[in-house]
């Protein structure tokens, strides 16, 4: 069994803000360094083999505290970003909803059958996602593993390895610098 810790990245200026992020690069501010300080003194106890991130800056900079931490090398792997949120990557929530208000009326309310304009869809994320996962796993069978990540990507995790129901997944949604833990089978 592999156990994996999938945490989502400290705070950035934009989840202030209420800007899409998606696969755009801020970096963490200052709360968002704390929560990774505080992220770090939790977790270095618990003895993992392996810590991976998403390649952008804001999981990096997260991640990277921890491997300094418990002196392990951070690897990389696109993967794990966020979803692309094309169009509407570095827009105002606000902005969104005047400039694109069908777009994020069906994002919002059927996001299965919906997505960003120009952007990945939910079912593009899961496949990147659950192939990195199960790389991950079948390199560690008998592992713990941390995974530092973004909050669409966890949640589809939680769907895929909790039964949490699709439709729920904005409910899913973690907060800056939380965790969740899954024990996984390799035939999961």
């Amino acid at each position: 069994m592999t156990t994996l810790y999938l945490i989502r990245h400290g705070e950035t200026p934009w989840n202030v803000e209420g800007r899409y992020q998606g696969q755009l690069d801020p970096p963490l501010n200052q709360n968002g360094r704390r929560q990774a300080q505080a992220t770090a003194a939790q977790l270095a106890p618990l003895g993992f083999e392996a810590i991976y991130s998403s390649d952008l800056a804001r999981a990096k900079q997260t991640a990277q505290v921890l491997a300094n931490e418990i002196g392990l090398s951070l690897q990389l792997d696109p993967r794990l970003r966020e979803i692309n949120q094309g169009e509407w990557q570095g827009v105002l929530i606000g902005d969104i909803r005047a400039r694109w208000p069908q777009d994020i009326s069906g994002w919002e309310n059927n996001p299965w059958q919906h997505h960003p304009p120009g952007g990945e869809s939910l079912q593009q994320v899961q496949t990147r996602l659950f192939t990195a996962i199960d790389d991950i796993v079948t390199r560690h069978p008998q592992g713990q593993v941390a995974i530092f990540s973004h909050k669409l990507p966890i949640a589809l995790l939680k769907i895929r390895y909790q039964g949490c129901p699709a439709h729920k997944i904005w409910s899913l949604l973690p907060a800056n610098g939380a965790w969740e833990i899954f024990e996984i089978n390799k035939t999961d």
